[in-house]
Formats: structure tokens, C-alpha cells, sequence
């Protein structure tokens, strides 16, 4: 737990026995034990170097692609929704983004600018931080195929600036310097037509809506898909298209979405996981990786 000297110096708010399930896409997850949203960067580290060196951290942006158990989080989270989010245009068509920006935003920002690459993020329904942590990807893109330069942080409140050489990126993997978190990145752009950008993204959006249960609680893609193949597909195959557990259910519009259908408890969502990964395996042979943590 955080010490008691200088807290008070903190400019962030700290809350305790904070429900996740209030600052998760899902709306499951029992309280965290210390939950701060940071000031800015400043402040964040001011509170890193405060923490006991064993304190377990849990990093939170939109609270997509995650899912906390019942029982809740026995340790910190850092909350970077609506905090860390400075974006900055740099020289040579860099943009430089705070781990808290949405990915939406970054999409938006660059298309209005007349800048191009990553109208992809705009169907990526996370901040630019998760982005990062798992190389988020959608429509054939993903985001590493445009970072230049990454910021990271340490608990012990030591910011590093990194290239890309640093990290090993896979699909939907990222592996790099342990004890370490991202705060920031630099990402290279290209020049292009500004209407044809915001005309990408308004279609990448209405795909994304016309396919994906968008207006129902879930996490984005509960399964990584497996080489040469998608999940939804083996799981629809399998015959778990609409397929329910407590108040966790299979989405009829995208088999690899899970919803909550307003009763679900974090343990209904977790086991309708394992349902699914047994069921295809037993189908096809093909074991799912979930790529929500």
C-alpha cells in the first residue's frame, strides 16, 4: 500500500474499494484496493515512487479487452481514462500521444490534419496505452506498423525513451523491457487527402457497427484468430452462435464477442470462455487463445 509520507502532494484522485465494474467495457469486476487517477505524468510518477516496491498495479485505460474477477483486484490500479492525454504534433509528420488519448481520438486527429496510417485505431475501442501493451489491431492494420518511438515508465517513477528495436511485436503480443509501462508514443504519418481519411473512417465505423454488437456490453474480440482462420468462425461452427451461460452470451451478430446481458457476473463471462475454447477444440481441433486478459 502507499505510504503515508507526501501523499498530500498528490494532485491525482485516490479512491479505495473502488467496483471495477464501473470502469470496465463489461460492467463485471469486484473493487480495487487503491484506485488513482493521475494529475498527469508528473503526478503519476510522484505516486509510482510512493507505492511499496511488492504493490501488485494494474494499468486501466477504457477498461476494453479486460476482465477482473469477482473477487476484484487486490492491489493498485492507475486509471489513464481522461488523464494522460496530451497530443502533439511534432516535425516530419510525427504525432505524439499520451498512453490515456483514445484511439478513436488518434484516428480523428490525424485524418482532420490530412494525415494518414492509422484510421485503422478508430474501430479500436481502447486508449492508445492498451494499443501498445497488445499491438491492437483491426481491418488488416496494427498499431506498431506505425510507432517510431515509445515512453516508458517504471515503478520506481523512471521515464525511458524507447525504439522500436526494444520490444518484440506479435499478433496481439507485445514483449519488451519487464517492470515497465507505456506512457507515450511517437508515431510516424504519411500524407494524404483529409476528406478520403474521414471518409475511411466513417465507413470503418459503420462496418464495425453493422457486424459487431456495439451497443451491448462486451470486450471487443474475446479470441485471438488462429493462423489462416478466425475464431468466430470455428466458434459459430461449433454451434455456439447465441449460445448463454448465467448472463454471459455468445453474440448472435459476432461469435467472437461475449456479451453481458445486464446479469452477468465476471465468473458467467470467464466460464462461457472456457465452454468455448472446449467446444471448438472438440469441433475442430483448434484450441482458441483468448486474447482478452
Amino acid at each position: 500500500m502507499m505510504p503515508a509520507p507526501d501523499h498530500n502532494r498528490l494532485r491525482g484522485e485516490l479512491r479505495f474499494n473502488e467496483p471495477l465494474a464501473r470502469h470496465t467495457s463489461w460492467r463485471v469486476g469486484g473493487p480495487a484496493r487503491c484506485f488513482y487517477r493521475p494529475a498527469d505524468r508528473d503526478d503519476l510518477v510522484l505516486f509510482l515512487q510512493q507505492l511499496d516496491a511488492d504493490e501488485p498495479l494494474l494499468w486501466l485505460g477504457l477498461g476494453s479487452n479486460l476482465l477482473v474477477r469477482d473477487g476484484g483486484f487486490k492491489g493498485t490500479v492507475i486509471a489513464t481514462r481522461g488523464r494522460l492525454d496530451r497530443l502533439e504534433w511534432l516535425a516530419d509528420r510525427r504525432l505524439y500521444a499520451e498512453a490515456g488519448v483514445t484511439c478513436a481520438r488518434v484516428a480523428r486527429s490525424t485524418a482532420r490534419s490530412g494525415l494518414c496510417g492509422v484510421e485503422f485505431l478508430a474501430g479500436i475501442p481502447g486508449t492508445l496505452g492498451g494499443a501498445l501493451a497488445m499491438n491492437a489491431g483491426a481491418f488488416g492494420s496494427e498499431t506498431w506498423d506505425r510507432v517510431i518511438q515509445v515512453e516508458t515508465l517504471d515503478r520506481r517513477g523512471v521515464v525511458r525513451q524507447r525504439p522500436p528495436g526494444d520490444f518484440r511485436m506479435g499478433y496481439r503480443q507485445v514483449q519488451g523491457p519487464s517492470g515497465e509501462w507505456f506512457v507515450a508514443a511517437q508515431l510516424a504519418l504519411q500524407p494524404g487527402d483529409a476528406e478520403a481519411a474521414q471518409r475511411e473512417i466513417r465507413q470503418l465505423l459503420d462496418k464495425r457497427a453493422a457486424t459487431q454488437p456495439t451497443r451491448q456490453p462486451s470486450c471487443g474480440s474475446v479470441f485471438r484468430n488462429p493462423p489462416g482462420d478466425y475464431a468466430a468462425r470455428l466458434i459459430e461452427a461449433a454451434g455456439l452462435k447465441g449460445y448463454r451461460l448465467g448472463g454471459a452470451q455468445v453474440s448472435a451478430k459476432h461469435a467472437n464477442f461475449i456479451i453481458n446481458t445486464g446479469t452477468a457476473r465476471a465468473a458467467d463471462i470467464e466460464a462461457l470462455i472456457d465452454r468455448v475454447q472446449q467446444r471448438v477444440e472438440a469441433h475442430s481441433g483448434v484450441r482458441l487463445i483468448p486474447e482478452v486478459h
